[in-house]
């Protein structure tokens, strides 16, 4: 369509009229064919702007790749460099995470210029050089990347320190390691605020008021979350550790920013809110990676209590998993009813509920065994039924049933009531045959 339009149009062209031939043209409609043939191109517009729209798309996005695949090669090196030498020095590693900052920004503007399809970024440069803005555009670019370097170089070395350390946790070191990042980047945000805002304070002032408006509604959560902090760094146990929590008992299995997880003895996953664990009571029988036991035993009234004592160190020193020092010993406790109460004491390392049941189980077992060897009783309450004498003033009381019943019949029979059953009956005739003989007796 294009190229009949340009036919057309050159066929309306004025011609010469002094003109020898019939195509001769007149030297303005010879001007004029290169604008036209120029205005078919323009016509086929639409298929043009399309291949060339793709064309740039795709320059686009291979030079997309190009930039990330540099910024990832540069991280891929510097980790490479990092884990091939272990000895480097704060300088070096500075250097390195400096590195990776600085090209992760230049690739992230690199990015932004590539897909600025409207030039507002170009514009923007020229805006703030015109404005003297462009140095603190730079500025800005730098502390971001400086902020990254710095959390990257403190990231390894609180990672050294804890390699190094018996004291810091994994989850510790996790939670160091992201406070520090978070405090520098929140410097460095402050900063580049600063820069392009003179109006500061009231920034400061704003994230005030919306800091109290979090903090009102949600308390209990932040509440948790600062005592998950005191625990984790006060560290009254660990990982681990046999606690006692309040009504809860178990092995710490994980300490969270929100929450504290027990594995009870039963198998149960108990989990406690931090603030709670933090406000309670705590006992910590894993600490000092020593537990001390104690059994109670009783021994007879009668028993020399020295020899007895000896008897149940001997028994309890036998036992296995029980520690040789402290050495184990028996202490006399209180006076019971029926007997006099031993303490058996004796220390296990490592504790746990499963080697302080077995143990307690093994000493129990000792101890009475070494006492029936030796003669000495484990007195244990008893009652003894016996009959009280006859005595003159009044019948006797036999603690036998047939006679507390015959008692019963011969009382109905003075009152003149009627005998219940045959017991009764022999009751009377008890009662007949001693009156016979009283009579003997008189005559």
């Amino acid at each position: 369509m294009a190229l009949v339009d340009a036919v057309l149009a050159v066929g309306s062209l004025p011609v010469d009229p002094l003109s020898v031939g019939p195509l001769s043209v007149s030297p303005l409609s010879a001007a004029t064919l290169p604008e036209l043939l120029t205005a078919g191109g323009d016509a086929a517009g639409p298929a043009g702007g399309v291949y060339d729209a793709l064309t740039e798309n795709v320059k686009r996005t291979l030079a997309s790749v190009l930039i990330i695949a540099a910024v990832l090669g540069v991280r891929l090196l510097t980790a490479w460099a990092k884990r091939r030498d272990g000895e480097l020095t704060s300088t070096q590693r500075l250097l390195l995470s400096a590195s990776v900052g600085a090209a992760t920004a230049v690739g992230a503007i690199s990015l932004l210029a590539v897909w600025d399809r409207s030039g507002a970024l170009l514009d923007a440069f020229e805006a703030a050089a015109i404005t003297d803005q462009l140095s603190n555009v730079v500025i800005a670019v730098v502390l971001l990347a400086s902020a990254y370097a710095v959390t990257d170089f403190l990231g390894g070395v609180i990672r050294e320190i804890s390699a190094d350390s018996t004291v810091l946790t994994d989850h510790q070191e996790e939670v160091v390691r992201r406070l520090t990042q978070l405090t520098v980047y929140t410097l460095a945000l402050l900063v580049v605020v600063g820069l392009f805002t003179d109006n500061v304070g009231g920034l400061l002032v704003g994230a005030g008021f919306l800091g109290i408006v979090v903090g009102m509604a949600a308390r209990q959560t932040l509440g948790a979350v600062l005592a998950g902090f005191v625990l984790m760094f006060s560290r009254p146990f660990e990982v681990g550790d046999w606690v006692e929590v309040g009504d809860h008992e178990g092995t710490v299995t994980e300490i969270s920013i929100m929450s504290t997880r027990l594995r009870s003895f039963d198998g149960e996953m108990v989990t406690l809110p931090n603030d709670d664990v933090r406000s309670g009571s705590i006992i910590d029988r894993s600490r000092r990676n020593r537990l001390r036991i104690e059994v109670e035993v009783g021994v007879d009234y009668a028993t020399d209590l020295e020899r007895a004592a000896a008897v149940i160190e001997e028994a309890i020193a036998g036992v296995d998993d029980i520690a040789a020092m402290p050495e184990p010993d028996a202490v006399t406790k209180r006076f019971d009813d029926s007997a006099v109460v031993f303490g058996a004491r004796y220390w296990i390392r490592n504790p746990s509920m499963r080697k302080r049941w077995r143990t307690q189980t093994a000493a129990m077992g000792a101890i009475k065994s070494a006492l029936e060897a030796e003669g000495i009783v484990i007195p244990f309450p008893q009652q003894t039924l016996s009959a009280r004498e006859e005595s003159a003033s009044g019948p006797q009381l036999d603690a036998s049933v047939e006679g507390r019943a015959a008692t019963r019949g011969g009382g109905n029979r003075s009152d003149g009531g009627e005998p219940a059953d045959g017991s009764s009956d022999g009751g009377d005739d008890a009662s007949a045959g001693s009156g016979n003989a009283a009579e003997g007796a008189d005559e």
